[in-house]
């Protein structure tokens, strides 16, 4: 007994060493951990709970940082197991051994069937989200379809818009919950830790689109790749033994996975596009000053957001070094409105 002890512990002394090594690892500068615990859904009660947090983080440190690193079960009835165990000794001195049975039955049950409901409720939760992302993806491709007549293109469009915005703000209501208090002093708080987020800055954008008369196919082009996105990271995560995936489905969702970047330049340049395009609308008939204004405001957000950051402050360097040189000569009376907009956008 002593030398399979002695042995086993030997065994786990590279797995001992990495589990310290994630432990010690700093997640909070690391903004892949940021998008990472943004995009995982629990429960509004358990989202604080430190060993829930911990065990998504370890899973963090394995699929980035180093994937020999095993990531024990987490263990759903431990806490119930352990109230049951703390109150049993008393219950067993006051009771006789049948009914002593029958509670301990009484017990196993309750915790087994909260245990099925702990695990089933996540799930359950995925499994919305998923089914929203697919009929935007549905949806959003009948809508950029040029063949499609006008009356079922505004329809799957603004059906498009609604799904994610349904997504988003699910999105929003798991990670994060509810206000304490419908008061300033509750309110306040709760806004400025969703206020940088994806879910909020992908729901606000919808927002503005769905309530425009302005029908742009272009502006679907996001709302695509963010659907496509969460799509592929549930197929992956739960049919990766289904002989159909890996048949026709493996091969797309692993492109999705591998150029997560690319698809986030996509999104940045088709954002600012739309920008573009929102302030030439203001040269038409279907102009809307306060929806271009909005998207505008929209857009400083994704500038300094750090979930969106990378790819708009990337996107917007380019476009500085294209056009300044142009302005500096053909437009030099432009420098003044130009440094003013550029202090709104930094400020």
């Amino acid at each position: 007994m002593g030398e399979q002890g002695g042995g086993g512990g030997s065994d786990d002394d590279p797995q001992k060493i990495k589990r310290i090594a994630a432990a010690a690892y700093d997640y909070d500068n690391d903004s892949r951990w940021a998008s990472y615990w943004e995009n995982v859904l629990v429960p509004p009660h358990m989202a604080s709970h430190p060993d829930l947090i911990g065990h998504f983080k370890r899973k963090f440190y394995k699929r980035y940082i180093d994937p020999d690193f095993v990531v024990e079960a987490m263990s759903t009835g431990s806490s119930g197991a352990t109230s049951s165990q703390s109150s049993g000794p008393t219950r067993r001195s006051s009771t006789p051994p049948s009914s002593d049975n029958a509670s301990r039955t009484r017990d196993t049950g309750s915790s087994t069937q909260s245990a099925r409901n702990a695990t089933s409720r996540p799930f359950d939760r995925r499994s919305i989200h998923f089914s929203v992302n697919s009929w935007v993806i549905l949806v959003g491709l009948v809508a950029i379809l040029p063949i499609v007549p006008p009356h079922i293109f505004h329809k799957a469009y603004r059906l498009a818009l609604l799904g994610t915005i349904c997504s988003s703000f699910y999105s929003l209501y798991t990670v994060h919950g509810k206000p304490r208090a419908w008061n300033l002093t509750a309110l306040q708080p709760w806004f400025q830790g969703i206020l940088g987020t994806k879910e909020f800055i992908r729901l606000v954008y919808c927002l503005i689109f769905i309530t425009s008369h302005l029908h742009i196919k272009f502006a679907l082009i996001p709302v695509l790749i963010w659907a496509l996105e969460h799509v592929g990271k549930y197929l992956r995560r739960n049919f990766s033994r289904s002989n159909l995936y890996r048949k026709y489905l493996e091969d797309p969702c692993l492109w999705i996975d591998s150029n997560a970047s690319t698809l986030g330049i996509m999104t940045s340049h088709a954002e600012i596009a739309l920008g573009l395009l929102l302030i030439l609308s203001l040269l038409s008939w279907h102009r809307n000053i306060i929806h271009t204004f909005m998207y505008w405001q929209l857009l400083k957000l994704m500038y300094h957001s750090p979930a969106t950051a990378g790819y708009h402050q990337s996107a917007w360097t380019k476009i500085g070094r294209t056009v300044n040189p142009y302005l500096n000569r053909y437009a030099p009376f432009l420098s003044r409105p130009v440094s003013a907009v550029q202090r709104w956008w930094f400020r």
